[in-house]
């Protein structure tokens, strides 16, 4: 039977409901009500071959609360006069929560609208966008307007995030909620007090002026020659901020960048050179440091698609750079070790050398094997020895 149902009824409403538009209209003053149902009633045929089942379909309808069936008369030559349903209504805001059991939820955004008319008036678009978004922030949505409140009276604070000082909201509130709070700031805050080139969530802070954690480099000289400090006979494992490692400028001819921190801290001793502890697709840290672009710098990740993705993406900001120990002689001698790279970069890399692509055309396409993987932490270590005894 396709008949409309009570049940239909209440899912076509619902599904205004899950869109939102209920709420919406509430935020807009957008008259949303009285509403149309959709209504799917018995053909003429159905009228004489089904007349009980219409008889109880009706009564059903009509018994739906917080719904107005407008009936049609119509004479039927064996039943006589007799009424059906033609249309249902929803007249009223109210009529519609109440038909789908959302009374309290429709209350918490009421309340949720009249607090933010009050404190940041702005918003209430947001609000009507986002209205079940807001429902789930209903517990907080007091400390968020607090925290926009505070940025719109600092623009451009320059400050950590740590040290902003309002009641029961902290760094890892703001941190657990900066998704929404980004949202929010672009709305309250004028256009020229927020940076938009730095994304929403990764660069939070310093998309509204706060200051970022600094970014770090972490590095060793491998001749003790040129070692920072003196005597060079301890380990020198040093870390610096990038602005510092900017004006640092060591004094070797010869960087090596490596992705895995025991390589980096095995690496052997190089005449005239250092070696970087890497940071994934991160080398933002490397870009004030003017000086890397008169060093020879070898980059050595593991032997995957995502190891020359990497390689392609450093060669944007340095485009003299090396791969070490990513050729395929290195791949098929420890085959032995070979793992697997669970999820694949399949994107084409232009700043790949001919022998590179090829291989990596080749890990992609799986012409070896499926998601081949060689990790540099599997190389043995006479092999990296002798690689680096062969560097012109």
């Amino acid at each position: 039977m396709s008949w409309t149902t009570p049940a239909d009824l209440r899912m076509q409403v619902g599904r205004l409901w899950e869109r939102g538009d209920v709420l919406a209209s509430v935020a807009t003053g957008e008259a949303l009500f009285p509403r149309r149902l959709v209504l799917k009633g018995p053909t003429s045929a159905e009228i004489t071959e089904r007349f009980e089942d219409i008889r109880q379909w009706s009564s059903a309808l009509r018994a739906v609360p917080y719904c107005r069936v407008e009936m049609r008369e119509f004479r039927h030559r064996v039943f006589g006069a007799n009424a059906l349903p033609v249309e249902v209504w929803i007249d009223s805001i109210e009529d519609a929560v109440a038909l789908i059991g959302k009374q309290r939820d429709a209350a918490r955004f009421a309340l949720l609208l009249d607090v933010t008319r009050a404190r940041e008036p702005r918003l209430v678009s947001w609000l009507a966008r986002k209205s079940l978004r807001a429902l789930e922030l209903a517990e907080v949505w007091g400390r968020l307007l607090d925290v926009c409140g505070w940025v719109e009276r600092h623009p451009h604070p320059g400050m950590y995030l740590r040290q902003i000082d309002i009641a029961n909201v902290h760094t890892k509130f703001i941190e657990a909620y900066r998704g929404v709070l980004s949202e929010l700031l672009d709305f309250v805050l004028p256009e020229e007090t927020v940076d938009t080139g730095r994304s929403r969530l990764n660069q939070f802070a310093a998309r509204y002026g706060f200051r970022e954690k600094p970014l770090r480099i972490r590095f060793r000289v491998l001749d003790a020659n040129k070692a920072l400090f003196q005597p060079a006979s301890v380990e020198q494992d040093v870390t610096l901020d990038a602005a510092s490692f900017a004006r640092l400028e060591v004094d070797v001819s010869r960087i090596f960048i490596t992705e895995n921190e025991v390589n980096f801290l095995a690496f052997p001793p190089v005449d005239d050179s250092m070696v970087v502890f890497g940071a994934g697709y991160g080398f933002e840290m490397l870009a004030k440091a003017t000086w890397l672009s008169r060093r020879r710098i070898h980059y050595w990740g593991d032997i995957d698609t995502h190891g020359f993705a990497i390689l392609d993406q450093l060669r944007h900001q340095l485009d003299h750079v090396e791969s070490f120990l990513m050729d395929r002689e290195t791949l098929m001698v420890f085959e032995s070790q070979w793992d697997r790279e669970e999820k694949q970069s399949v994107r084409d890399l232009p700043r790949l050398n001919r022998d590179e692509g090829a291989l990596y055309d080749d890990l992609r396409d799986n012409r070896l094997r499926a998601n081949l993987r060689l990790e540099q932490e599997k190389i043995g270590f006479g092999w990296v020895e002798a690689a680096l005894e062969r560097l012109e």
